[in-house]
């Protein structure tokens, strides 16, 4: 029995929500160098092993290193059965390039992000990436908005998906957004078989690395 996902979506990882990206296919360092080439800077940027951390102790780390823990990008990295998983901590709203390069050589990727404090505000989102082909993505309020309407993808895998979203009532623009996200990310969950471990990463001790400049 593992945790799922549906866990984030009352859940603030760290300040500002969540971003969590899992994989099958690659080794957490992988995942964490991948990752690091996607942030949209102009140097070259490459996964520096920190240690293992707590989230607290990542920012704290951060805090020391930058001045300010938003001025940098932490990365705690962890496996869950089949399941590779970066967690972010620190500056990463807005950072993170494409996901399609990460899921290059047959791996599979899937992004799980929430801006919490954005004031604009930006719904939960999702995405799932195989081989370089996005299979599906939506945001989890499952409104028009942001750019999506319904499920975005393959078209198989995105109609499958939005069929089980529909079966499940949604959109629903009368339900509170927090029981339409815990819906949406349930069957999101279940439909791609997503595990993520609560307990190691709100209160355990993780590898973490520090995206800097190569």
């Amino acid at each position: 029995m593992t945790d799922g996902t549906t866990w984030l979506a009352p859940q603030s990882i760290a300040f500002g929500g969540y971003h969590v990206v899992l994989a099958r296919g690659l080794s957490p360092q992988e995942l964490a160098e991948r990752l690091a080439a996607t942030l949209q800077y102009d140097a070259e940027h490459v996964a520096v092993p920190v240690g293992e951390h707590t989230g607290d102790s990542l920012l704290e780390l951060m805090d020391n290193t930058y001045g300010d823990p938003l001025d940098g990008i932490g990365l705690r990295l962890g496996r869950d059965g089949d399941w590779t998983y970066a967690v972010a901590y620190g500056g990463w709203p807005g950072e993170f390039g494409p996901l399609a390069p990460v899921s290059l050589d047959g791996a599979h990727v899937c992004l799980l992000e929430y801006e919490e404090e954005n004031g604009k505000p930006v719904p939960p989102q999702f995405e799932y990436f195989h081989d370089g082909r996005l299979l599906s993505a939506c945001n989890l309020h499952l409104d028009a908005s942001w750019g999506y309407q319904g499920v975005d993808g393959d078209p198989v895998t995105a109609v499958r998906l939005q069929q089980l979203l529909t079966a499940a009532g949604l959109p629903d623009p009368e339900r509170n957004e927090g029981e339409v996200h815990r819906t949406a990310l349930g069957i999101v969950e279940k439909f791609f078989r997503l595990s993520l471990p609560k307990g190691p990463i709100v209160s355990g001790t993780l590898p973490a690395v520090l995206l800097e400049p190569a």
